[in-house]
């Protein structure tokens, strides 16, 4: 069994795709449209067959996202080494984005960096 694919809510649609797609190399497929509900969405393929799908909806709130609660919290990209990780927070941090944590090795042994992305949500980076 495997995870077929994780999908997340976002008020701008078009945001986060480009955001997946420049940090992440994600490609997205055609945008879906619902037009008489709203619903609009993009699945997003990373090179290593994972699916993200981003939605969007009239109905969707942006209430604040609390660091520590109950749920999906976080979305983890491995990155391949330490250095990998210490770029990628340091280019993100550059271009303006949240660094939440890290770089650092926890102690359970990961070593990881947790970014916020457009709308706040946790971003891990890990080797």
């Amino acid at each position: 069994m495997k995870i077929e694919h994780i999908a997340l809510y976002v008020v701008d649609l078009e945001r986060e795709k480009t955001f997946f797609e420049t940090y992440f190399g994600a490609t997205a497929g055609t945008l879906y449209h619902n037009k008489s509900t709203g619903f609009s969405s993009y699945f997003l393929s990373f090179t290593d067959g994972a699916r993200l799908e981003i939605m969007t909806s009239p109905a969707v709130s942006d209430d604040e996202k609390k660091m520590a609660r109950s749920g999906f919290i976080h979305i983890a990209f491995s990155l391949g080494s330490r250095k990998n990780v210490d770029r990628m927070t340091e280019r993100l941090r550059l271009d303006g984005y949240t660094v939440a944590s890290g770089p650092r090795t926890t102690g359970d042994g990961y070593y990881e960096s947790c970014v916020l992305d457009p709308e706040g949500n946790q971003i891990e980076l890990t080797v």
